[in-house]
């Protein structure tokens, strides 16, 4: 098929990725939710997987064509 690269999903979680690693950047601070102990953990989750996220979503496809 002449088009089967054009048709084949681009989904790759990426959009997920980065709304879950700004979801725990936003709740880190809170001692409410996250103990105090494990705030900076959720800090760094939370670059690490929105980091990530924003790599599948916008760098990985590029770097393939380029």
């Amino acid at each position: 098929m002449v088009h089967s690269e054009h048709n084949r999903s681009k989904n790759s979680g990426g959009f997920a990725m980065i709304i879950l690693g700004a979801l725990l950047l936003i709740i880190g601070p809170q001692e409410a939710i996250v103990p105090k102990s494990l705030s900076v953990i959720v800090w760094v989750a939370g670059i690490g997987i929105g980091g990530l996220g924003f790599y599948l979503k916008f760098f990985r496809n590029r770097a393939k064509q380029g």
